[in-house]
């Protein structure tokens, strides 16, 4: 088992070339893969395999996709103020899917809080309604994208207030204790749980890609009949193995660990 996962952000439109806009790498990726003729897998078919729950032959040549944030450019073609239209995340994913023929499917990692979104929405974009969780419940039943947790308010430093216990904020290492893990994962559980019934959260991918040695070596394995998780992603670039823990599984970033098709490409081979 090797199976290297893919993650995007729909919010990072910086220009309209595959190095500032993501969109624009996720659609030039997506047929690199075919080119290289690597099948796509849901992430959750990964965890599967990792916990024994399906054979490895399941992902054999697959790569996963995933993205984080969740926000309406994940789901919607946008006007954007500065660069113009842009194809959503889904709409590339149907595109790529009617051109091919090739099975498609990604999971997106969303921040779950309704108030922390509202402020999020201010301070990291435009304010123009961007960061919403109408189409959640949507793209869950289509079955092309699965809604799964990024936690409850990111702990993110715009916030005037977090979940954090000592509003120690703009790091997920500071989750360290039972009750801000509650607060920020079995809690945004709890939340979506009840707004994508019946679907259940099972994954989580760390805000930041940071995580504590409390949330790794306490938390998540020692109060799964809390939170109900079976695997976290953090950001380690690396391919998802047999051996990995299921509670700090790596996921290769777009602009981070590579920005152009030929170091996709170096990634993959």
């Amino acid at each position: 088992m090797r199976v290297p996962v893919l993650t995007y952000h729909s919010i990072n439109i910086h220009g309209n070339d595959y190095a500032g806009n993501d969109h624009v790498a996720l659609a030039a990726d997506l047929r690199l893969l075919h080119r290289l003729g690597r099948r796509i897998v849901p992430l959750a078919t990964v965890v599967d395999v990792l916990l024994g729950a399906a054979p490895t032959a399941a992902v054999e040549n697959a790569v996963a996709l995933s993205f984080d944030d969740g926000s309406w450019f994940d789901w919607h073609d946008l006007e954007h103020p500065s660069w113009g239209p842009q194809r959503g995340f889904a709409g590339i994913l149907r595109d790529f899917a009617a051109e091919t023929g090739a099975a498609v499917h990604a999971t997106s990692f969303v921040i779950v809080s309704p108030e922390a979104r509202a402020i999020l929405d201010r301070t990291c974009m435009v304010g123009r309604g961007w960061w919403g969780d109408e189409w959640w419940p949507t793209a869950q039943r289509e079955g092309l994208i699965a809604i799964e947790s990024h936690s409850w308010d990111h702990n993110h430093d715009t916030l005037p207030a977090t979940v954090q216990h000592a509003q120690r904020k703009g790091t997920f290492r500071t989750i360290d204790c039972w009750a801000d893990a509650d607060a920020e994962l079995r809690q945004a559980a709890d939340w979506l749980d009840a707004r994508l019934a019946p679907h259940r959260a099972s994954l989580f991918a760390y805000p930041y890609g940071e995580t504590s040695d409390y949330l790794v070596r306490e938390y998540l394995p020692r109060h799964a009949h809390e939170h109900r998780l079976r695997a976290a992603f953090g950001t380690a670039p690396a391919p998802v193995e047999a051996t990995a823990d299921r509670w700090h599984l790596p996921r290769y970033v777009c602009g981070a660990h590579w920005n152009d098709p030929a170091g996709l490409e170096r990634l993959l081979r």
